[in-house]
């Protein structure tokens, strides 16, 4: 199956949100990374259907699993009659529903709270159920936004090893801003910066967006930076200090090997 995105547009008055973005998605896994208030969600939420096109369109991925960045529970409600309810929203036969639930909960390690009550599961466990309500039904295509926040190492991991074990089976995207979710997971990267598709590759052709562009500049020598450059980020080598330099100018300083986050800051900094 694919998942087909022709020029797709979304305004809020005269704010564009997403601007013609254009992607057709084999089966794999996706990952998609941008700045706050770059379009991440409200792409997501044009191809769950939640809002209407002010253009383009989307072909395939009818009923997708969705988990939205802000996940909620009816806190009366045990974890598995919260379940039962969107399954049965989502149209699972009664008779399947059980073993189904079982399923998604020991794919996220709740299955040892499927009769506890919403209202006394910690942050984290939300946010597994809302990774496993996602996952009934094994639909085709999946969607995840922000699917790791507030998730402990343990957890990440484990969700990288769902992901990765249905890789073939369908389109997985995922919004985050964990470059290295992304990294473990993704084979495809979407940069989106305001609005439009501003990169799209692996991780290793993205980070070749920043290639002769990154510099260790000695931090005595930090006056000397001139032009268009962004310092991402500052440290001590030696007991001197050195910053990390993103420039298309040659800068002060040894030339680096670039990384997929150097990569992603080029393409949304336009350096």
């Amino acid at each position: 199956m694919t998942l087909t995105l022709e020029d797709v547009t979304k305004r809020f008055k005269k704010r564009v949100a997403v601007d013609r973005f254009s992607m057709e998605f084999q089966p794999g896994v996706y990952g998609l990374l941008g700045p706050n208030g770059a379009g991440k969600t409200t792409l997501l939420r044009c191809i769950c259907g939640l809002y209407r096109l002010n253009g383009g369109s989307i072909q395939g991925g009818e009923s997708p699993g969705y988990l939205p960045q802000s996940f909620g529970m009816f806190r009366e409600l045990t974890l598995t009659q919260m379940m039962e309810y969107l399954a049965t929203l989502k149209g699972l036969p009664k008779g399947e529903q059980e073993e189904e639930i079982r399923r998604v909960l020991d794919l996220v390690n709740l299955s040892d709270r499927a009769g506890s009550r919403v209202k006394v599961l910690s942050g984290g466990m939300v946010r597994r159920a809302g990774i496993a309500q996602a996952l009934l039904g094994d639909p085709e295509v999946l969607l995840f936004d922000e699917p790791t926040a507030g998730l402990d190492p343990e957890e990440r991991v484990r969700f990288q090893n769902v992901v990765a074990a249905r890789r073939r089976k369908g389109v997985t995207l995922i919004s985050t801003h964990i470059v290295g979710d992304v990294e473990a997971l993704c084979g495809t990267i979407l940069i989106l910066h305001q609005g439009k598709l501003a990169a799209a590759g692996t991780a290793q052709e993205i980070a070749q967006v920043a290639q002769g562009k990154v510099y260790a500049v000695p931090g005595e020598r930090e006056s000397e930076l001139r032009g268009s450059f962004f310092v991402k980020s500052r440290g001590e080598e030696n007991g001197a200090s050195i910053l990390r330099v993103l420039s298309q100018e040659p800068q002060p300083g040894e030339p680096l090997a670039p990384t997929m986050e150097d990569g992603y800051l080029c393409a949304i900094k336009g350096l």
